[in-house]
């Protein structure tokens, strides 16, 4: 059976794979790292306290499998670009190289659509440096998972968001084609692609947009 550890298990997506982890027989533990308790007990969940400063000694000699991550922040929660880099880059480019260290063979990762080192945006730009970095860390397997809007309930209140994912419902059946990848998708499908995919892993690096995503949940 596998060891898995999670980064991001308090947001939306996280929570979600944190679930589909816990209910899944293949696997035996499931680490968490967070920055306070979750309201969560299972008799394979392990959780650590900690942040991006304490982050090498929290997660020392944890042996792992598998490294999902889904860390992020919005320009409203980090306006200020440093910190906004820090979160969405250094952090999860640290805990891929840490899940390394420790023994992980597979990484799956939560990007978003567009993600482009090259881009002249500052979220897609550092979106595809973060991937591009997590990249050359060179697991056995690379798996980058790219959703457009992430569709679903969230703890706080985003009154905006909110009126973007009814219209995405809205609009969602006019994405087709080479377009599809736009389709907003929900944050559970997410979670349950991820998850299944790491059931066979049978590339270096694989990108997923939504087709991909959606494929895997059937």
């Amino acid at each position: 059976m596998k060891k898995a550890i999670v980064y991001g298990a308090s947001g939306l997506v996280g929570s979600y794979i944190l679930q589909n982890l816990l209910n899944n027989a293949n696997y035996e533990q499931i680490t968490i790292v967070v920055r306070k308790e979750l309201d969560i007990k299972h008799p394979k969940l392990k959780t650590l306290i900690g942040d991006f400063q304490s982050l090498p000694n929290v997660v020392k000699d944890i042996n792992i499998d598998e490294v999902y991550i889904a860390i992020g922040t919005t320009k409203k929660k980090t306006p200020d670009q440093k910190i906004y880099y820090q979160i969405d880059h250094d952090y999860p480019v640290l805990a891929a190289k840490l899940a390394k260290e420790n023994g992980a063979k597979s990484i799956f990762l939560v990007s978003s659509v567009g993600a482009n080192p090259s881009s002249s945006v500052f979220y897609t730009k550092t979106k595809g440096e973060t991937e591009q970095d997590i990249i050359n860390l060179n697991f056995e397997h690379t798996y980058i998972f790219r959703p457009s809007m992430i569709l679903g309930n969230r703890k706080e209140s985003r009154p905006l968001e909110k009126v973007l994912i009814g219209i995405f419902k809205l609009i969602n059946p006019l994405f087709m084609g080479g377009i599809n990848k736009y389709k907003g998708i929900e944050a559970d499908n997410i979670a349950k692609a991820m998850v299944n995919a790491a059931n066979k892993p049978n590339a270096k690096v694989k990108i997923l947009h939504w087709k991909e995503m959606t494929a895997l949940l059937k």
